[in-house]
């Protein structure tokens, strides 16, 4: 499942969402700036190019995912990203591996499987551009769909970033796991235990895919954990508001990095 790696130090493994692949997070490659962290970026069976390991549910992948970071880790620490359906991934990784799981971070995370049952905002363009669309081309309905905010910039990342993931994705795949979406772990619910490492989740009040009242609800369950919604974005709120997600990553980064040296400190016993 690896696509790249970036970087050396403490594995950061990078989860994408339905339908896309791992290029879409590549704009958070520079969030670290300086930071000992090994991106890992990872390609679910869908994306162009990756092998059909034959999941048949949202928990079957989340599991298989599991397995391999395990494998690409092992006993050390490692933290985890996961953008839209990538977010359940991560948290069910962060949340069975919380003894290793430095922190975990979710963009536009999917926190309610069922669609039926989300809350959700209305689509509403915050800003509107008509040249912007007429330049979109053929990929103007797929970047109408989605996109909030109608810039030249918003439109490049979209055809840079989303566009090559979306057109190259394995649909028969994307069919067998979309039928049984609801399958899926709901880490916040099987256990009673609160999540106490480091933790951000971003979300778009624009958002019409996923909205971002599902995220806030759990926001107890997530002692250390920073809630953000950020308006003028959507689903893609990293592609959107792209430097105030960046800030917010390497607050992210420089939190989990905090928390582990206190922890060296404290089992070193020094005051």
């Amino acid at each position: 499942m690896i696509a790249q790696v970036h970087g050396e130090g403490t594995p950061l493994v990078v989860i994408h969402g339905f339908g896309v692949d791992h290029r879409i997070l590549l704009p958070l490659e520079d969030m670290p700036q300086g930071q000992a962290w090994k991106r890992i970026y990872l390609d679910l069976p869908w994306a162009e190019g990756a092998d059909d390991t034959g999941e048949q549910t949202p928990r079957e992948l989340a599991d298989a995912v599991l397995a391999e970071v395990q494998e690409i880790v092992g006993e050390g620490d490692f933290a985890v990203v996961g953008n839209s359906f990538g977010a359940i991934i991560a948290r069910h990784i962060a949340h069975t591996l919380r003894s290793q799981c430095l922190g975990l971070a979710t963009l536009a995370g999917v926190f309610q499987a069922d669609h039926a049952l989300r809350r959700l905002p209305e689509h509403r363009v915050t800003l509107h551009d008509a040249d912007v669309l007429e330049r979109a081309g053929d990929a103007r309905e797929e970047f109408a769909a989605i996109a909030v905010v109608h810039t030249s910039e918003t439109l490049e990342r979209f055809q840079r970033f989303v566009l090559p993931g979306l057109r190259g994705a394995n649909q028969e795949v994307l069919e067998r796991l979309g039928a049984r979406y609801t399958q899926a772990p709901a880490p916040e619910a099987d256990t009673d235990d609160p999540f106490e490492a480091p933790s951000l989740h971003v979300f778009g009040r624009q958002d019409q895919v996923v909205g971002f009242e599902d995220g806030l609800a759990l926001r107890d369950h997530y002692t250390r954990g920073s809630f953000v919604v950020l308006d003028a974005a959507g689903h893609n709120v990293h592609l959107e508001q792209t430097e105030v997600v960046g800030a917010l990553v390497r607050d992210w980064l420089d939190r989990v990095d905090t928390a582990r040296r206190v922890t060296s400190a404290q089992l070193l016993g020094v005051e």
